[in-house]
């Protein structure tokens, strides 16, 4: 089992024929995953990467079953083409662009919101690395080599910390259910609780590893929800001890705001909530390992 994705999704990526889109898709397409085509308007009809080429995402779920989709698009358009997969039905999103302006993701907020629930399009990113199922499919940016199967779930704000993670979990014997970057932007699809529920129901995972920083509760609620709902450990390692307040750091969302939202503030709540924490960087992997050994 897996969560959002498996070796059966079928993908499209929007911005397909575009350099960077381009080179991802056939990355994508080598990993294994199940991509059907892409997006660009105006060049529906045409075949790119030995894939059909669709006007609209609409199009692209009417004649090819299309379920997930990944956005290579330029910041200026990327929130339009978000929209455009929600209104096609599409039921997962990754977008990987990073520069979206932040009013026009607190329109496409508002659009996803107008779907009921059950409805309603899951999107994670902007300005992510994306989400891999190990062995299955790959539906990001990150380099898939460093993935190996396993039950240990990963989300994570930072890309590079994510890679971090999994290769020293490799180095160490032990596998990945699902890693799933929710992106650095102060508004972003989902949150690290979000992911949370995901990782609830999937009965492959079984420890779950959290990349948090600096700026934001989204580690805090994610953390009452592990507590109460989550019936697995949960390990967390927040980036950015070192970092003075007031200071943007990387990460659009990556700034001290108010209280609780400094690394060693959630490190010391996340402690009082029962959760597992990962001193430095370089102990993902170990302190993975230890919670395991006690399962």
């Amino acid at each position: 089992m897996a969560i959002l994705i498996d070796k059966k999704t079928r993908i499209i990526v929007q911005g397909f024929t575009g350099k960077i889109g381009s080179f991802h898709a056939q990355d994508m397409i080598n990993y294994g995953s199940n991509v059907v085509g892409g997006v660009t308007p105006g060049k529906g009809g045409q075949k790119h990467l030995g894939k059909p080429v669709f006007n609209t995402v609409k199009q692209a779920v009417r004649d090819a079953g299309v379920e997930a989709s990944i956005i290579f698009v330029p910041p200026a358009f990327a929130a339009d083409s978000i929209m455009e997969a929600a209104d096609a039905g599409i039921k997962y999103c990754v977008a990987i662009t990073d520069g979206i302006p932040t009013q026009d993701m607190m329109t496409v907020k508002n659009f996803l919101r107008r779907f009921p629930k059950e409805e309603r399009m899951m999107l994670t990113g902007p300005n992510c690395a994306g989400t891999i199922s190990p062995g299955q499919a790959m539906l990001g940016i990150m380099p898939g080599h460093i993935y190996m199967r396993g039950n240990v779930g990963v989300v994570g704000r930072s890309g590079t910390l994510g890679y971090e993670a999994a290769d020293q979990m490799k180095a160490l014997g032990i596998g990945i259910s699902t890693s799933v970057g929710i992106g650095g932007d102060p508004i972003n699809g989902s949150s690290h609780r979000d992911v949370l529920e995901k990782f609830r129901e999937d009965k492959e995972t079984k420890v779950v590893l959290m990349i948090g920083e600096i700026g934001g509760q989204q580690e805090i609620e994610a953390g009452i929800y592990a507590r109460e709902h989550l019936g697995k450990p949960l390990i967390a390692y927040i980036a950015g001890l070192t970092a003075p307040q007031g200071r943007r750091m990387g990460h659009a969302g990556a700034i001290i705001s108010s209280a609780g939202e400094s690394a060693a503030e959630k490190v010391a709540m996340l402690q009082d909530l029962g959760v597992t924490i990962c001193p430095t960087p370089s102990a993902m992997g170990e302190t993975v390992a230890k919670v395991l050994a006690r399962m």
